[in-house]
C-alpha cells in the first residue's frame, strides 16, 4: 500500500510528460475575425482572410459608423455579419447570438452591407465582361468550339416566403412557390455579367429578356456576338436556341456544342447558392430579396475575380418515381389489395 506521505514515481512521471507536450493556450480577440485560420474563415464568411481585407477597404467609405459611441461595431464586423447572413442563411436571431449581438444590429449591418454592394453593381457586374470580346469568344469556344459566342442565359428562381402584399399571388411560379425570377448571363469563366432581379416567379423566361435592356441593345446591334439559352427563348439572328426536332447530322452536333456550352450558367447558378445559402429561400420582402441578390451576386464575381475558394456543391439526383394511376389496372395493384378494389369499383369518382 503507497504512504500518503511519499509522492508515487510514476504520477510524477506523468507530470513530467505532460509538461513536455503542453502548449500555451492562445486567447484569440473576438472582435477580430481576421485572427482565425483560412480555413474557419471560408467555413463562416466564404472568403480568406485576404479577402475580408479587400472587402473591408472596398466596402469602408460606404458601411462605417459615424460614431464610435456606446462600443459601435467595426467594418470588419458588419462585413462579417453580414457575411455569415449571406452563406449561411439562417434567421438573423441566430446570426446576432453568432456574433454576441442583437437581432436589430445585425438586422442593421446587413442591410448596410447589401444596399452598399448594390452600389459597386456597375463596377463588378459588365457586359459583355471584364476582358477583351476576343478573349470571351475564345474562352466559349475552348469549351465546345461553338463560335462567336459572348454570353449564355438563363433564369433560376429564389424562394421567397409569402408576401404581404395584395399582388402576392403573382410570386407563385410553375412549381407551386413563391419566388423571383431572376435572369442572370454569364461568361466562360463562371463571372457573372448581367443581372435583372425585378420580376416576380410567374413571370416567363423569354418574357423577362425581351424587356431587357439588353435585348434593346442587341436589336440596335450595339454587340459583336451571339448570346445561347434553352428552349424557353425564341431564337433570333443574335440569339441560338437548340433544335425542337433533331435530324440525324448537324443539327445534332450543333445542339450538343451548344447544350455543352449553355452549362456555364448552370454551373454559375451552381456555385452562386453554394457560396451564399440565404439565395436558397429568403425571408424577406420581394424588394429586399432584390437588394440581397444582386449583392450575392457582386460578392460572386468578387470571389471569382480573387480566386476565392470555391464551395463543395452536392448534386441531390432527382426523384425517379413512376406514377400510379387509380383509374388505370396496374401489374402491382392487381389482387386482393384495397386500392385494386376501389380502383376497379369506382374508376369514375378517382379519374
Amino acid at each position: 500500500m503507497a504512504s500518503p506521505f511519499l509522492r508515487d514515481p510514476v504520477d510524477e512521471g506523468a507530470i513530467l510528460v505532460q509538461l513536455a507536450f503542453h502548449t500555451d493556450r492562445v486567447l484569440r480577440d473576438r472582435q477580430d475575425p481576421l485572427c482565425h485560420t483560412d480555413e474557419f474563415l471560408f467555413e463562416r464568411f466564404r472568403f480568406s482572410q485576404q479577402g475580408l481585407i479587400y472587402l473591408q477597404d472596398l466596402l469602408g467609405p460606404y458601411i462605417a459608423n459615424v460614431t464610435r459611441r456606446s462600443r459601435a461595431l467595426t467594418v470588419l464586423q458588419t462585413l462579417c455579419i453580414a457575411l455569415r447572413f449571406f452563406a449561411s442563411g439562417t434567421f438573423l436571431y441566430s446570426v446576432g447570438d453568432a456574433e454576441n449581438i442583437g437581432n436589430a444590429a445585425a438586422c442593421v449591418a446587413v442591410r448596410k452591407v447589401y444596399l452598399a454592394l448594390n452600389q459597386l453593381i456597375n463596377k463588378f457586374i459588365i457586359f459583355p465582361g471584364h476582358v477583351p470580346v476576343n478573349d470571351i469568344k475564345e474562352g466559349f469556344y475552348a469549351i465546345a468550339e461553338f463560335p462567336n459566342v459572348i454570353g449564355t442565359v438563363d433564369c433560376t428562381h429564389i424562394r421567397l416566403k409569402k408576401p404581404s402584399r395584395p399582388n402576392k399571388a403573382d410570386f407563385v411560379n410553375r412549381k407551386g412557390f413563391h419566388s423571383l425570377n431572376v435572369q442572370m448571363i454569364c461568361d466562360s469563366s463562371c463571372l457573372i455579367t448581367n443581372v435583372e432581379v425585378k420580376w416576380p416567379g410567374s413571370v416567363h423566361d423569354s418574357r423577362i429578356f425581351r424587356d431587357s435592356t439588353l435585348c434593346y441593345s442587341f436589336e440596335q446591334g450595339n454587340y459583336d456576338g451571339l448570346l445561347i439559352g434553352d428552349r424557353d427563348y425564341a431564337c433570333r439572328p443574335w440569339f441560338m436556341t437548340p433544335y425542337p426536332e433533331l435530324a440525324p447530322g448537324p443539327e445534332v452536333r450543333f445542339n450538343g456544342a451548344l447544350s455543352r456550352t449553355r452549362a456555364r450558367i448552370e454551373m454559375t447558378f451552381g456555385l452562386l447558392k453554394g457560396r451564399f445559402n440565404c439565395l436558397r429561400g429568403l425571408r424577406v420582402e420581394p424588394d429586399r430579396a432584390c437588394a440581397i441578390t444582386v449583392a450575392c451576386a457582386v460578392l460572386h464575381n468578387v470571389a471569382t475575380l480573387r480566386r476565392e475558394r470555391v464551395p463543395v456543391i452536392v448534386a441531390h439526383p432527382e426523384d425517379n418515381v413512376e406514377p400510379i394511376h387509380l383509374h388505370e389496372r396496374s401489374e402491382r395493384l392487381q389482387g386482393t389489395s384495397l386500392p385494386s378494389i376501389i380502383s376497379d369499383s369506382c374508376p369514375d369518382d378517382f379519374g
